[in-house]
């Protein structure tokens, strides 16, 4: 798995070489690779087959992955030997869908930049899925075929997904192939559509050229007027896509100065938290289904001066907010490190220790034995939600939702160390020291 090779985009599919065994490591370290994994364990209908596959991938059983439009393929060695061809089929996506994304990426120039230096942009792919055009695969778009006859995902095509997810950390462009576009085809599309001029009509329906010009270029025109000329004024354009980043506040630069209890630095990083939060929500709401989701929960004073202090200057706003907060200098800074990996939840699991019994812990417990084969299986001694691995300076804490997170020690204190995963071995190898979550 190495970077981009123009000898790759000779034909219309890819070729990974194996991978050797990866015990104790985790899978799926980038947002792509997550997001793969999660259509695998939502789509399954049982999760044994995706732990089995879960630990062939990490034993080094799959062979070479070769990947084309529509599908990934390779052998998959069982532990007894046998080998099964696993298949995984993706949709591809439609002509139109293509075009349009191509205008996704041709509409800010961070995108196109980002494209030419051979990279794909997260922001890219969510805007176009907001439009309903996803890259990434939702629920049941991962379709299983293997040879040892399982009609559902089966450990073979489990162990596959696991590998394209490291694919998928090493090349994020292995997602366009799948959906039907090599990287160079797509690069060569994009250059051609960013250098051929916009198609000018010669006439409009109902009426020739100059009228209709006359028509288009006309300003000032009375709102009656326009709808009784609807068959030759051109339509609306579309209204205007997510923004790819929040935008500036105003400056609150003045000459005078400012009141007595006013500080314009408190002000103006409030005037940027409520324009990223503005941005979060507009993003939220335009997902597809969006319009149907729940308000959010409205955040206490604690967890809302959480938020505040994530980008807060140092000086007088931090000080204000770790006192409002009652957590400290030091405490507010590992509560926003909270904050960042996943918000109110990780807050949560942050500040509460909650008694794991009954059924929570004989998963837990389950959960734990599956992720290490019984060699490589770290010691834990546990308190509550929180186990902590014996002589090591690293922590797992379960969050109420089955999630798995990393802590790790630092000077004495436990602190957030990545995100989440569901894959305790996943989230314990961003917790040791020298991982690239760190």
């Amino acid at each position: 798995m190495s970077g981009y090779d123009p000898r790759h985009d000779r034909g219309p599919e890819r070729t990974f070489d194996a991978s050797p065994p990866a015990r104790g490591q985790g899978f799926a370290r980038t947002w792509w690779g997550r997001s793969w994994l999660r259509a695998l364990e939502e789509g399954a209908l049982d999760t044994t087959p995706v732990k089995a596959g879960r630990k062939l991938a990490r034993a080094g059983a799959v062979g070479a992955v070769t990947v084309r439009p529509g599908r990934v393929t390779a052998v998959v060695r069982d532990p007894g030997g046998a080998q099964h061809r696993a298949d995984v089929l993706v949709p591809e996506l439609s002509q139109d869908q293509w075009v349009r994304f191509l205008d996704f990426a041709l509409e800010r120039a961070g995108h196109l930049a980002a494209l030419l230096d051979r990279e794909l942009p997260p922001h890219l792919v969510e805007d176009a899925a907001a439009a309903g055009i996803g890259l990434l695969p939702g629920l049941g778009d991962l379709e299983p075929e293997c040879d040892c006859g399982t009609w559902d995902h089966c450990g073979h095509t489990a162990a596959l997904c696991h590998q394209v997810a490291r694919l998928l950390d090493e090349d994020p462009f292995v997602l366009l192939l799948m959906r039907g576009r090599g990287r160079g085809a797509f690069l060569a599309e994009l250059d051609l559509r960013g250098t051929t001029p916009p198609r000018t009509p010669d006439t409009v329906e109902g009426v020739d050229t100059q009228e209709g010009q006359e028509a288009v270029g006309a300003a000032g025109v009375d709102a009656a007027q326009a709808w009784a000329a609807a068959g030759i004024t051109p339509p609306l354009p579309e209204p205007p896509g997510l923004p790819a980043a929040p935008g500036p506040p105003p400056s609150l630069a003045a000459e005078t100065e400012p009141a007595p209890g006013i500080d314009p630095k408190a002000l103006a990083h409030l005037a940027a938290r409520t324009a990223a939060e503005a941005h979060r929500l507009l993003a939220r709401a335009l997902r597809p289904g969006g319009e149907g989701v729940l308000p959010l929960r409205e955040l206490t004073v604690g967890e809302d001066a959480v938020r505040l202090a994530d980008g807060a200057p140092p000086g007088t706003v931090t000080d204000r907010l770790a006192e409002g907060s009652g957590r400290g200098r030091e405490g507010l800074a590992v509560a926003v490190r909270a904050w960042r990996t996943g918000g109110t939840e990780a807050l949560s699991v942050l500040d509460g220790e909650w008694r794991v019994e009954g059924a929570a812990l004989a998963r837990a417990r389950a959960s734990l034995a599956a992720a290490w084969d019984e060699d490589e299986r770290p010691s834990f001694r546990s308190s509550g939600n929180r186990w902590t691995v014996v002589d090591e300076p690293v922590q797992l804490r379960l969050g109420r939702d089955g999630r798995w997170w990393p802590y790790r020690d630092e000077g004495s204190r436990w602190v957030p160390a990545g995100d989440a995963d569901r894959d305790p071995a996943t989230a314990l190898e961003s917790a040791r020291p020298g991982s690239e979550s760190s």
